[in-house]
């Protein structure tokens, strides 16, 4: 118990325990009430009520009597208080039945102890009885008035606090006590389908959504003879608050009343029947656990019933009556949970042969999740009843649904060994996943989990280890995580090579599932996790993946400071990158967020962050990275993050497995929504030609004999290819795919062009011309959700969810192919025919979601009941016809003749009462009375037919000022301010169909502003598709494309069709000329050219290049500033352009501001000649334009287009920042001026009709004429929309321009003859300070009023959203119609962007790219545009060729494949392994020694398949050789072996290219040597060059695994040694020894080196040496271990480290060498 908050001392307190005495009894009047609703006035509530007279006798010593006389249950569902309770005669007759006789009940010192009933009493009426005998439990302290403890009661076990004011002089006292009921020790409360949401124990109590408290009152009158309890009121509330809005919450009100009415002699009459002990005043749940919260239904013939229901069900799917079906799915599933199993049999004989009833029926069976349905589905499986596709589809469901006992779990165990199961893969790990995720829901509320429960699972770990089985093996892994018990981490152990030796000899993938599996056992043993998880994350000799994995693990046990720490201080030493980017990466995520169950994790992550050096932040995608993505508010206690985790191999360049998960956090809970895993290994291999038979060649045979003079060199294990992905739901796996080798190459060679891939074509053609038709359905329970608590009165309070789905199609599809395919089919016949297909298609889906707040028992339900709906309903008919031969494509569709609704989604919340007694006379009360709506239709008076004429009816008063100003014809209605409709509809007359978007609401929001309150009362949105009344019928709508030649033809045909005479008379007598007078061109640029003649500027000069973004392409140069730099709009910006103009640099003053000191810079930017078009030309000014950019804040540097180069141009970097810019309205004008109409020398590319036939008029509709002018240094597209009709004026323009290498145009044009609306775009490369950049400009004059209000809405969120993104912000005025994007490249991997809008600047620095490119500070623009696209092309080349590896070697200076550059000077005469093939396939080889007669020529010798390339220098010559015979330099080479090699010259020297085995170019001139290789070759070389792992902390790798301690160690340990007789280097690698002396006493000891040092042959001397520092292995003196018996130095453990001499040049004399 807890201490007393109060002690009071003085005289010794009555007993004030209520004292019942023998041989009377007391009469009680009782009343106790339940309410549900919304605690805001004049809304309904619905509730019960229960009066009754009770009599209490004692009849022994603590032995009582109560009897319940004239029992009354009410229904209430109306206003509070002022409409009465309804009385439920017949209910209340139920309730009296059960309450005919007496119960017993102990009563000791205020205390109820067990209470009897007769045995065939219902729960619930001794759950009431259990209410009233709850307000008599009263615990007394004689010696304290005011303490609080620990009190049992109907909730549980709950803090209570007792105030007691004693009034002696009147003998009388008040007992006052409170309950916090969300501080229970043990509270009673039942939770259903909620296994997978985890709880925070630690989190704030007063952040709960469900707070509960209850508040008694005690009348006491005492004599001497004992107390007397005259009265007692007892008041519960709940508050339920979804959204953990304080002032959002719904309320359940529980009151009582016991009042004293008198006491009498008359002793109650004894019980007639034995009673039976029910337990004490813990309440105990009954059958309401299996009664979901939907409509009664009163059960009499459950088999019966159900095969009515079914009925139903179908016939209201058939009629499309969606929601009925759906409530009647729920009814089947309710009925299916208590059928038995031999009714299940007789109705699965009576419906499973018809297709309609058998999806309905399996689907209801899977979620009852009872145990005779889970066994019925394991016969049929057993039996062969149901398909393969069937039981796929049932079985995770099945086992998702079923209620984890000990009967489902038997049943469970039998599917693990049933034959049929075990048969198809697929099913077998349904199966075990399943029976996993059953053992962890039943485990859930236990610490200790039986082992029998586990041991299938071990079992079947145990088998699959003594097979070798590598997918049995991630199978038992994935299914014991499923379980996450404890008990079974000494079987995960074993699969680690950290804790067991033998697990060393596993895959990756099963090290990767075992660390996997220890996530669900965190929760239930973190400390035990967290020390394995660490262990592992630890381990170097692991690979990166595994560790990786353990860091996620890791960081899910919620490690504290010290732990985290102790990682960050490993990650300063750790050798792997990738480990250490990932662990940086997730630390970081970790840091930055902020959920309550994650805050100290969060701050420890925090602190070790700056623990750690920023290089890792710096690393670029090569390595693992952690992506987070989240939010959370505080205010509304719920939200989200999504995390990827990119985990790199060595042997990849792009992530090799990719872990991506969504979880949610609501009210203090989280829960895993959805995680998938994809995993792939070798896949690169495939993008490589196949089926070469290296080992074969020679060079296979040569690197496996040169691979035993490398000491402890080991060729890879092969790798097959193989992805694999897993898909976790709830935190549950439910199934895994491998695709191995031989899938993934059946589905590559397909794809790729094999021999064989045409009969697999002819088969899918044949299958696709024999159509389909059918119907589809897949009805599915989504989800139950279900929390229960007592209440006072002893009824229950539930809070359920229960939501239903229903995905159907019909389909009828028809495919003709004439002429048919022959029997030597080829794929080019198909380009020689004609497609004909029928199509009627018919998609639906309906989701439908019930959620309840109050009470929910077998008799009677009372509460808040919200229902939420969204359906899809779509037709697609239509016949297609498609000319391949003609390039023609032609489909035909119905038009819209009756209103079809596409999507809705609507909302409703009632009150409502329902008995069981009275079925069908339910009352449901709308909790917003319904009040009426006035629908607004804002009907024009003209009719617009023109496509973008939108009606809108009236805008209500809750939408923002921001909408209301983007249309003039917005208004709003209000009904009390509670309610309104808003209607838009687009109408097409052409097509005589208009899609109309309906929005209704009516919501309680004007009482309180909640989420809550939105939600409560009626939402409905739906969009719908109305038939449009026209003058003639429409018979049907055509769309036609035609491409090629016949695309002028077609639209001139269809205007011939239109108007024949027209056509006789018409003057045009080319094809152009018709063409441009059918789409009406001539107007459009006839307009243009006289609007252009009205602005004309009179100030304007010949000689300005003033330009727009509505510039024609062939004019001068565009305005390519900044379009706001930051500078106030002012008049001096204007003066200064106009003097600018015409002047000298030097001539003008400039002020001594920021905005004036960029333009003085900006003027002094170029000095050459506007005519000057070499490239090699400066800017005299650079410098100064430099210099002064870098001073400014990034937001006023100035953009300088690569091509610009007049030197009057600098005039708009000032006259463009201001708002009230007239240089964008002067090259607005000029770029309209002069508009060219590609037609005028094109023929069009494509052109597209879509029209609506009539009866009797001519067709209506639009068409599309699309041209395009490609030329080597631009290119063009112009898009022409036209009205088919006469008389429309409105015509669409749009035009792309690719200018040159470093400009792309756009522009937009729609409406009146294309002058209504404007949008222009331009993308320009260029300067931005002193970095490369990009600068993206949009202008927009005049748009509709929709894109404005569309466009201000998004405006309001960008402000938030750039501080949420980290960018920083300025408010400064900028021209009105236009926005700016400059994105600067300041090195490769960073950039600065700065995003400038009318009214705000949005800019930040060094923003991180996903991928380096190779350019940096200081890094020129050409200013000559280039033939092609290069600009726009090479950054995409450039970043390619970026990741490609490369090796060179010039001079003493080697840069390897990761890119570490060292100084080596290599001894002459001696083959090095410059970079080879480790794989199995040991595909190539390239040695390089350096030749005696200069230090700076190198030779190299390269091994491919049987040819052995010699490169070298002979007299200043490059000399090749080829399998030892000279070969001419100046001839191409190629090989005629399976995989090719080309040898050339280039440059100054040789090249060699062999993409097949994996060598992409090899360079050589003498002096320098480069290499790249392949993409697929990551992780697979070795050698000097590395190992292409991006591994910089492990580049020195020896090739024994060996990590030298300096360069020189490295390089020389690729020496390859020679015959000293026959070779030229006289140089190997020996162990050497030294004496060493350890200790304060100096005990002497021997060293051996672990690592072989070079030395000279025997018989020679060293001429040169080179101090190298080697590890050293040290033994005592007289240890028996030398240099002689050697075996084993390089396993030994290095103790010390010494610099030693190596020998690099030999003086060798004449040696005796055997003939």
């Amino acid at each position: 118990m807890h201490p007393s908050l109060s002690s009071h001392t003085g005289a010794q307190k009555r007993d004030l325990e209520p004292v019942f005495h023998i041989g009377k009894t007391y009469l009680y009047g009782y009343e106790g009430f339940i309410l549900h609703g919304l605690p805001d006035k004049d809304l309904p509530a619905a509730g019960v009520r229960l009066t009754c007279t009770l009599e209490i006798s004692h009849v022994s010593h603590s032995d009582h009597l109560l009897q319940i006389q004239s029992p009354k249950l009410d229904e209430y569902n109306g206003f509070w208080p002022t409409d009465p309770f309804a009385p439920s005669s017949k209910l209340t007759e139920t309730i009296a039945a059960c309450f005919s006789q007496a119960f017993k009940f102990e009563y000791t010192e205020g205390r109820i102890g067990s209470i009897f009933a007769p045995e065939d009493c219902p729960i619930l009426c001794i759950n009431l009885v259990r209410g009233i005998l709850n307000m008599m439990q009263i615990t007394i302290k004689k010696s304290q008035n005011v303490y609080e403890l620990q009190e049992a009661g109907i909730e549980g076990i709950c803090q209570t606090r007792y105030v007691i004011e004693d009034d002696s002089k009147n003998n009388h006292a008040t007992i006052s006590k409170s309950k916090d009921l969300t501080d229970c020790q043990d509270k009673v409360v039942k939770n259903i389908g909620m296994a997978y949401i985890r709880p925070c124990p630690t989190c704030n109590l007063k952040a709960r959504n469900i707070k509960g408290t209850v508040l008694s009152t005690y009348k006491m009158k005492y004599d001497d003879s004992g107390t007397l309890m005259t009265s007692a009121t007892s008041k519960q509330v709940y508050e339920i608050s979804p959204f953990n809005e304080p002032s959002g919450e719904a309320v359940t009100e529980a009151r009582q009343e016991l009042s004293l009415v008198g006491i009498k002699r008359t002793p109650i009459s004894a019980p007639k029947t034995q009673l039976q002990n029910q337990g004490s005043l813990r309440y105990h749940f009954s059958g309401e656990i299996l009664r979901m919260p939907i409509p009664l239904v009163r059960i009499k013939n459950a088999h019966l019933q159900l095969t009515e229901t079914l009925k139903q069900l179908v016939q209201n799917d058939k009629e499309g009556a969606t929601k009925e079906a759906s409530a009647k799915f729920l009814q089947m599933i309710q009925l299916s949970r208590v059928v038995t199993l031999d009714q299940i049999e007789s109705l699965w004989v009576q419906f499973a042969s018809d297709f309609t009833y058998r999806h309905w029926f399996l689907s209801a069976i899977c979620a009852a999740g009872a145990t005779d349905t889970f066994r019925f589905l394991k016969e049929k499986i057993h039996d062969k009843k149901l398909s393969n596709w069937e039981a796929a589809a049932t079985l995770p469901l099945a086992f998702h649904f079923v209620t984890p006992n000990k009967e489902t779990l038997e049943v469970a165990s039998t599917f693990l060994t049933c034959p049929e199961i075990q048969k198809v893969p697929m099913h077998r790990i349904i199966v075990y996943l399943g029976y996993g995720s059953m053992v962890n829901k039943y485990c859930a509320q236990t610490s200790l989990c039986p082992n029998e429960l586990l041991q299938p699972l071990h079992d079947l770990a145990t088998e699959a280890t003594s097979k070798s089985d590598t997918k049995g093996m991630a199978l038992a892994l994935k299914a014991i995580g499923n379980a996450g018990q404890p008990a079974s981490i000494k079987r995960i152990l074993k699969f680690l090579p950290t804790f067991s030796g033998a697990a060393a000899s596993l895959p990756n993938r099963i090290h990767t599932d075992a660390v996997l599996s220890l996530r669900k056992i965190a929760r239930k043993n973190p400390a035990k996790v967290r020390e394995i998880s660490l262990q592992v994350f630890m381990d170097n000799t692991l690979a990166p993946n595994v560790r990786m994995v353990a860091c996620v693990v890791l960081f899910e046990t919620k490690p504290a400071l010290p732990t985290v720490t102790a990682m960050a201080s490993s990650l300063l030493t750790e050798p792997s990158l990738q480990v250490a980017s990932f662990t940086y990466s997730h630390m970081k995520a970790l840091a930055v967020g902020r959920i309550p169950q994650l805050y100290k994790l969060s701050a420890a992550c925090n602190i070790a962050v700056k623990l750690l050096s920023p290089r890792l932040d710096r690393l670029n995608f090569r390595y693992s990275k952690v992506i987070h993505v989240g939010h959370y508010s505080s205010e509304y206690q719920a939200g989200a993050i999504w995390r990827v985790y990119l985990m790199n191999s060595p042997k990849t360049m792009f992530p090799s497995d990719i872990i991506t998960k969504i979880r949610g956090y609501y009210a203090n809970t989280a829960m895993d929504i959805v995680e998938v895993a994809l995993r792939s290994q070798s896949l690169l291999e495939l993008i490589r030609k196949q089926s070469i038979p290296f080992a074969e060649y020679d060079t296979h045979r040569t690197l496996k004999a040169l691979g035993q003079t490398l000491l402890g060199w080991k060729e890879l294990p092969p790798e097959d290819p193989l992805v694999s992905t897993d898909v976790r739901i709830l935190g549950q796996e439910i199934a895994f795919f491998d695709f191995d080798k031989d899938a993934i190459q059946q589905t590559m060679t397909g794809l790729t062009g094999s021999p064989n891939w045409q009969p697999v074509v002819k088969k899918v053609v044949e299958e696709a011309q024999r159509g389909t038709s059918g119907q589809w359905r897949l009805p599915a329970m989504v989800g139950e959700l279900r929390h229960i608590v007592p209440t006072v009165v002893g009824v229950p309070l539930e809070l359920g969810l229960c939501s239903t789905t229903l995905a159907q199609a019909a389909a009828n599809v028809g495919i003709q192919i004439i002429p048919p395919l022959s029997e030597n089919f080829r794929p080019s016949q198909l380009l020689e025919t004609n497609v004909d297909i029928h199509a009627d298609i018919k998609p639906k889906a309906y989701f439908h979601m019930i959620a309840m707040m109050g009470i929910n028992t077998q008799y009677f339900q009372s509460g808040l009941e919200f229902h939420a709906e969204f359906s899809a309903n779509t037709t697609m008919k239509f016949d297609a016809r498609i000319n391949m031969k003609e390039k023609n494509l032609k489909i035909e569709t119905p038009p819209c003749h009756q209103e079809v609704e596409l999507a809705a989604v609507r909302s409703e919340v009632y009150v409502i009462s329902r008995n069981m007694e009275e079925v069908d006379s339910e009352k449901k009360t709308r909790l917003l009375p319904k009040g009426e709506v006035p629908i607004v239709s804002d009907q024009p008076s003209e009719s617009s037919s023109r496509p973008g004429s939108w009606k809108q009816s009236d805008i209500p008063s809750v939408i923002s000022k921001g909408y209301q100003q983007g249309s003039e014809e917005a208004h709003h209605c209000s009904v009390r301010g509670r309610s309104y409709t808003r209607t838009f509809c687009k109408k097409l007359e052409s097509f005589g169909c208009s899609a109309c978007l309906s929005l209704k609401s009516q919501t309680s929001a004007f009482l309180r502003n909640t989420f809550l309150h939105k939600l409560v009362g009626e939402l409905e949105g739906k969009i719908v598709l109305k038939p449009v009344h026209t003058d003639a019928d429409i018979d049907k709508i055509e769309l036609e494309i035609q491409t090629g030649s016949k695309a002028a033809s077609k639209i001139i045909d269809v205007e011939s069709s239109r108007s024949k005479e027209e056509e006789e008379i018409s003057p045009y007598k080319d094809i152009q000329a018709k063409l441009k007078k059918i789409l009406g061109i001539e107007k459009v640029f006839q307009v243009a050219n006289k609007t252009q003649h009205r602005r004309r500027r009179v100030h304007r000069t010949e000689k300005s290049s003033v330009t727009g973004l509505w510039a024609e392409p062939r004019a001068a140069h565009l305005s390519s500033s900044a379009s706001s730099d930051g500078r106030e709009p002012g008049n001096e910006h204007r003066r200064d352009a106009t003097r600018q103009s015409g002047k000298k640099h030097g001539s003008r003053k400039s002020r001594r501001s920021s905005s004036s000191s960029s333009s003085s810079a900006s003027s002094k930017i170029c000095s050459s000649s506007g005519e000057d078009h070499s490239g090699d030309r400066h800017c005299r000014a650079d410098s100064e334009y430099f210099t002064q950019q870098a001073n400014l804040p990034v937001y006023q540097f100035w953009f300088k287009p690569a091509d610009e180069q007049d030197p009057g141009r600098e005039v708009l970097n000032s006259s463009i920042s201001s708002s009230s810019s007239s240089a964008t309205d002067e090259g607005i004008s000029r770029a309209m001026s002069q508009p060219k109409f590609l037609g005028d020398s094109k023929a069009p590319a494509l052109a597209a009709i879509l029209r609506a036939v009539h009866r009797a008029q001519q067709p209506t509709g639009f068409q599309l004429v699309l041209y395009t002018d490609t030329q080597p240094n631009r290119s063009r597209v112009q898009v022409f929309v036209t009205s088919i009709t006469g008389p429309s004026r409105w015509k669409l323009w749009a035009d792309a321009s690719v200018i040159n290498s470093h400009k792309i145009l756009g522009s937009l044009k729609w409406g009146k003859d294309c002058q209504d609306y404007q949008i222009a775009a331009q993308i320009a490369t260029g300067q931005f300070a002193a970095y490369p950049a990009m600068q993206m400009k949009l202008e927009w004059p005049k748009v509709p009023s929709i894109i404005r209000t569309t466009a201000r809405w998004f405006y309001s969120f960008l402000p938030g959203a750039a501080y949420v993104l980290g960018f920083s912000q300025r408010q400064q005025r900028g021209p009105s119609h236009q926005a700016t994007l400059v994105m600067a490249l300041t090195s490769p991997r960073t950039c600065n962007v700065v995003l400038k809008l009318p009214e705000l600047t949005i800019y930040d620095r060094a923003i991180r790219l996903p991928l380096p490119f190779p350019s940096g500070p200081g890094t020129s623009t050409p200013t000559l545009p280039s033939p092609d696209w290069s600009a726009f092309s090479q950054a995409a080349l450039s970043v390619i060729e970026n990741l490609k590896a490369y090796c060179s070697v010039f001079q003493n200076t080697i840069t390897t494949f990761n890119g570490v550059q060292f100084n080596y000077s290599m001894p002459a005469n001696c083959y090095h392994v410059l970079v080879q093939d480790c794989s199995s396939e040991l595909k190539f080889l390239v040695m390089m020694k350096r030749l005696e007669e200069s230090a700076d020529l190198i030779a190299i010798n390269v091994r491919l398949a049987s040819h052995e390339v010699d490169m070298y220098v002979s007299n200043g010559l490059i000399q090749l050789k080829i399998n030892g015979v000279q070969a001419p330099t100046d001839i191409l080479y190629t090989s005629n072996s399976d995989a090719s090699m080309l040898i050339s010259s280039e440059k100054e020297g040789l090249s060699l290219k062999a993409p097949d085995y994996g060598i992409e170019k090899l360079y050589y001139d003498g002096r320098r040597l480069e290499i790249r290789i392949a993409f697929w070759m990551a992780g697979k070389t070795c050698g000097i060059c590395g190992k292409y792992d991006a591994e910089k902390e492990r580049e020195y790798q020896m090739p024994s695994g060996y990590l030298a301690k300096d360069a020189v160690s490295f390089g020389q340990s690729w020496i390859i040694s020679e015959d000293p007789c026959t070779g030229a280097c006289k140089l190997h690698r020996k162990f050497v020894k030294i004496e060493k002396t350890f200790g304060f006493e100096k005990v002497a000891a021997k060293c051996f080196s672990v690592e072989p040092v070079l030395h000279c042959v025997e018989g020679c001397s060293a001429a040169r040496t080179v101090p190298v520092s080697v590890g050293f292995h040290c033994v005592p003196d007289d240890s028996a271990l030398n240099l002689e018996r050697q075996m084993g130095l390089d396993q030994k453990s290095e103790d010390v480290v010494s610099t030693v001499p190596a020998h690099t040049a030999c003086s060798c004399p004449q040696q005796p060498c055997p003939a």
